[in-house]
């Protein structure tokens, strides 16, 4: 049986999840910003006319801002996280087999559907969204999950497409091929890109009919891969089950320049709690962990930056052991006299927790770390990211990123539940 991928894309995730709970932004050009209301991170349709691009720092956009009284909105990573695990719940009722991609993609196996039975499916999958959560999505649909992205690309663009486009067996295929921007591939990256123009590589299509033994020599399988993709050969299945991450890294800018060890330790502390949330989650402990900091990159003022690993002397994923180990580092690294701007935390040597090996040494006990672990997160999951935490996370925590216009967290919080008057 041949098989068949859907890619279902949310239109403009971050701006559409907003106007679920603000019906008043629909039509106007809302942007959202990064961490820090540094950058451009979503726009809607609107404010791309305008001609504000994806990445562009705030304050260059600030006068098209200014001048078409655009909405500009702090990033709710809480609010995106929680409606896009209720988009994912909605996709598996319409296939077994589900990847979910990203926040606001996922790939469905529609393989052994006829063309009616696609289309009639992808409708309901199309209205079903809609209709449970307010979030627009575009479907498309190929032989290829390289070729499904694609066709979800030709299926947000077009009016007349009406949000689906089905390239399987398709005489559009070709046309959607030659009009497709060889860097705008799914896998072709900026430096790949490069090599292919340099060959005369220019679109999807010449890509697709490119040497293969070329591909394979300068490219490596996966250039090769890339052109069978194109080709209507599927060399990429439905990955069900998320890749393990090699590291885990939390890092942030800070809200004004942080100078005092202390303030410094709390936001350290406040890292480690969220890196180790997530190791946890995927089932993985740590083996070492890099604590860094630095001051900015830009001023006249001094630049200084440091880092410190430490490799521990059995895994873990217990956040009350890496809080130790990291705050001493911060105490190795830190100089007063700098204004620091950005910390982090990265966690590396990650493995399942299935195959830690025990010390004989071990002065912790493990299953009493464990439950711990287990409550503080199953709190936290019930009531809200942050209603219980470490003492050495601080309480005010005045070095946060800025977020100076961010919405409730409408979907994850009691107090900050909609109500209808």
């Amino acid at each position: 049986m041949a098989p068949i991928f859907a890619l279902v894309d949310c239109n403009n995730f971050y701006v559409s999840c907003e106007r679920v709970f603000n019906p008043g932004l629909r039509g106007r050009p809302v942007v959202v910003l990064s961490n820090n209301d540094g950058c451009i991170i979503a726009r809607s349709g609107e404010a791309k006319k305008l001609g504000i691009k994806m990445g562009m720092p705030c304050f260059q956009a600030r006068p098209l801002i200014d001048k078409h009284g655009v909405v500009a909105l702090s990033s709710n990573y809480a609010l995106y996280g929680d409606m896009s695990r209720r988009v994912m719940n909605i996709l598996l009722r319409f296939s077994p087999e589900m990847e979910v991609y990203s926040i606001d993609e996922a790939f469905l196996n529609l393989s052994g559907l006829n063309w009616s039975k696609r289309r009639a499916l992808a409708r309901k999958l199309k209205d079903t969204v809609y209709r449970w959560t307010g979030i627009p999505v575009s479907i498309g649909m190929a032989a290829t999950k390289t070729l499904a992205k694609l066709a979800a690309h030709f299926a947000k663009g077009s009016k007349k497409a009406a949000g689906i486009v089905d390239l399987v067996a398709s005489s559009y295929l070709e046309p959607a091929l030659e009009l497709t921007n060889v860097r705008d591939v799914w896998g072709v990256g900026g430096r790949t890109a490069s090599r292919l123009e340099r060959r005369g590589i220019g679109t999807a299509l010449q890509l697709r009919d490119a040497d293969g033994q070329w591909l394979r020599q300068k490219l490596g399988v996966n250039g090769r891969r890339l052109a069978l993709e194109l080709q209507g050969i599927s060399c990429y299945g439905i990955e069900e089950e998320p890749p393990i991450p090699k590291s885990v890294r939390c890092s942030r800018s800070f809200r004004e320049p942080v100078e005092d060890i202390a303030a410094m330790k709390e936001a350290m502390a406040s890292y480690i709690s969220r890196a180790t949330f997530k190791i946890r989650n995927y089932g993985l402990s740590v083996s070492a962990l890099t604590v860094f900091l630095r001051t900015s990159r830009f001023g006249t003022a001094d630049c200084y930056y440091n880092s410190a690993t430490i490799e521990l002397p059995v895994s873990s994923q217990s956040t009350r052991e890496l809080l130790g180990y990291a705050l001493k580092a911060v105490d190795g690294i830190f100089r007063p006299g700098y204004r620091y701007k950005k910390a982090g935390v990265l966690l590396h040597g990650l493995l399942p927790v299935s195959q830690v090996q025990a010390s004989m040494i071990d002065t912790i006990d493990r299953r009493r770390e464990e439950r711990l672990m287990s409550a503080v997160d199953g709190i936290n999951s019930r009531l809200g990211n942050g209603i219980i935490r470490f003492a050495a996370e601080g309480l005010k925590q005045p070095w946060r990123s800025k977020t100076g216009n961010m919405t409730p967290a409408y979907t994850t919080r009691w107090s900050d539940i909609p109500v209808v008057k």
